[in-house]
């Protein structure tokens, strides 16, 4: 039997995509495949009647992507974007043990952290990220199609960062793909705020990102290697191999830049500090205002990650070699204690408790209490409960699929219309700013289509809407 092949690539030097599709017609079946350049991707069979209505079905979606920019292409010419794996160094600390609650063993090291008053979530090198309440239970698990990066949140939403250059939103049920990254930037770390984003790479450079998944703007320095980036409302801080840096927001505009004893590994932030952990062992606070030094924190070895309780009472750092310290805000080292289970690539401080995620893919839950620390200096520890998922815990992986729905009055109804060459996303529903554009996932926008949202937010900046909750597209 003959088959026809067609092969598209939209791959933009100065924007962010980087994917092809394929349409393969095998007598009255019709085979899509679809992903990143490079990857295996994903594939839909549909059967028709008829060769001519398979046909038909197939240049529908062709046509669809050529208005999108995509054009033909041959196989193998571009490549996978490069990544790179932050490396795994760890060994056994020689400290006391720290007193652990409960760990919980995700399968492959891990860099993404996420806590609050709900839940624990830990992203690893496989693409899988897993929620597990702060008793101890894993209640959910998403599948990502490559390794994690990071999780970060903003206000409600919660991203994830991936090694297949995208990132995620993990605030509805399904991992929806809420932007792309260029392929010639080799992500290390990321941070949103109010929407934009801030991506830091091993080239040291750094890059912000609009809602619209558009460059804003991008910078770069004398370093490399940039893991820490954090932004706030005002400014995105910026750390590579030789220092941190501030810029602005909006257009980028460099403000300062601080030298520090080692090249920068990870990063923290509070209102008007940021810390800077680094490979000599130290943890740096700078002022936001003018990146002076405002305090130092000595580890004994390199530093992988860092985080503080509110409001930089306390400073906790992990090291290189499975330590965890912890520090009064002005530099004096109040503990040191070993995990168990691994260094901390990251670390997050939640109601008395310290939640790590470590080399050997632990996430772990630590006693930070000031009881809990003596009595495990005193080698009293409680006994740790090791947390499994249950066997019928389905992975949920992202989809452009849609539930079909008839709008029966709730929610928010927002409609897809092209802008040029661009497709953007509107309010339809009574209340909202008309011209105001909504940010919503890119891969299942199609022109003239209409959708219900569970609601519309305004950005903290103006200007724009942002979804959130679950999306049905209407019929």
């Amino acid at each position: 039997m003959t088959e026809e092949h067609t092969y598209l690539e939209l791959s933009e030097d100065n924007g962010t995509a980087h994917k092809y599709y394929e349409v393969t017609i095998s007598g009255t079946t019709v085979t899509i495949s679809y992903g990143r350049i490079g990857t295996a991707g994903q594939e839909r069979v549909s059967t028709f009647p008829t060769l001519e209505k398979a046909r038909a079905a197939a240049e529908k979606k062709l046509n669809e992507k050529l208005r999108k920019g995509y054009a033909p292409a041959q196989r193998g010419v571009r490549q996978a974007r490069p990544v790179s794996r932050r490396t795994i160094v760890s060994s056994r600390s020689t400290a006391k043990q720290a007193p652990v609650l409960w760990r919980f063993d995700s399968g492959a090291a891990a860099f993404g952290i996420y806590v609050d008053d709900d839940r624990c979530m830990v992203g690893n090198q496989r693409g899988d990220i897993f929620k597990v309440t702060h008793s101890g239970e894993v209640v959910g698990h998403f599948s990502l199609p490559d390794g994690v990066k990071c999780l970060v949140a903003d206000d409600f939403w919660l991203y994830a960062g991936c090694d297949d250059g995208r990132v995620y939103d993990l605030s509805g049920k399904i991992p929806r793909v809420a932007y792309e990254i260029s392929a010639d930037v080799d992500i290390f770390w990321l941070d949103v705020d109010d929407a934009t984003l801030g991506v830091s790479d091993r080239n040291g450079r750094i890059t912000a990102i609009d809602h619209e998944d558009e460059f804003q703007w991008a910078r770069d320095v004398t370093g490399n290697d940039a893991w820490m980036v954090r932004c706030d409302a005002d400014a995105v801080y910026h750390g590579h191999s030789r220092g941190v840096a501030r810029y602005d927001t909006g257009d980028g505009t460099p403000r300062w830049e601080s030298n520090v004893n080692g090249n920068v590994l990870f990063g923290w932030q509070e209102r008007d500090s940021v810390y800077a952990g680094t490979g000599r062992g130290e943890v740096y606070r700078l002022a936001k205002a003018d990146g002076a030094v405002e305090a130092r924190y000595r580890c004994d070895s390199a530093v992988y990650s860092c985080a503080t309780s509110p409001q930089g009472r306390f400073v906790f750092a992990g090291d290189d070699e499975s330590s965890i310290y912890c520090f009064d805000e002005n530099g004096e080292r109040l503990w040191k204690l070993g995990t168990g289970c691994g260094s901390a690539f990251s670390m997050q401080f939640h109601g008395d408790r310290l939640y790590i995620v470590t080399t050997s893919g632990a996430l772990a839950c630590l006693d930070a209490s000031p009881a809990a620390i003596e009595a495990a200096q005193a080698g009293q520890l409680p006994t740790a409960t090791t947390v499994k998922a249950p066997p019928t815990l389905a992975a949920v992986a992202p989809s452009v699929e849609l539930e079909t729905v008839t709008y029966d009055g709730d929610g928010v109804i927002v409609e897809c219309f092209r802008d040029g060459a661009k497709l953007r996303v509107r309010a339809v529903s009574d209340g909202f700013e008309a011209s105001w554009n909504v940010q919503f996932p890119k891969d299942i926008r199609q022109p003239g289509a209409r959708y219900v949202v569970d609601g519309l937010r305004a950005s903290e900046r103006g200007g724009f809407y942002r979804s959130y909750g679950e999306i049905r597209r209407l019929r």
